[in-house]
């Protein structure tokens, strides 16, 4: 790759680096290792094709497509051996919301992969329905279908405890 050409590249990763990654977090139910595999592997195809990706409309559009894709095409395998376990990571997320955020986040984790991904773009990224459509390589009308049993999976699994951990 050119000089110029590389620093666009890399200039492009820092700052989509962040945001690629939190959506890859939530993609991965938790997972950090998965979540920074996803994004690596993101970047790798972004890096083979970036002539074309920095000429597109919108090459962080791009990047989420490619994210979505790399997850579901693993996700897919039957070989990958990797489940999430019940054990936390290593470090302990702080905050006031942390309790929701891992109620959250152990609901998404029991979702089918399709299902994280409609909800990821629709709810957690605000694309529309159009750009979730294209994305994921589905009708409008399946987004909005699969969106809707996917939030009615969410609020089951969830019941009444996600009231018990929002601040009043």
């Amino acid at each position: 790759m050119k000089s110029a050409q590389e620093d666009a590249y890399l200039e492009f990763v820092a700052e989509r680096g962040k945001a690629l990654y939190r959506a890859a977090y939530v993609l991965a139910a938790g997972d950090t290792h998965l979540a920074e595999d996803l994004v690596q592997e993101t970047f790798s195809r972004v890096y083979v094709h970036w002539k074309r990706v920095a000429r597109a409309a919108s090459p962080a559009a791009y990047a989420q497509t490619v994210l979505i894709r790399v997850f579901l095409t693993l996700r897919r395998r039957r070989s990958t051996g990797e489940r999430p376990t019940g054990r936390l990571p290593d470090s302990v997320a702080s905050g006031p919301d942390t309790a929701l955020r891992l109620t959250l986040l152990d609901a998404l984790a029991q979702l089918p992969p399709r299902d994280r991904a409609v909800l990821l773009l629709r709810y957690w990224e605000g694309h529309s329905i159009e750009e979730t459509a294209g994305m994921l390589k589905l009708s409008s009308s399946a987004v909005r279908s699969q969106g809707t049993r996917a939030l009615d999976r969410l609020r089951a699994l969830l019941g009444d405890s996600l009231s018990d951990l929002v601040p009043h």
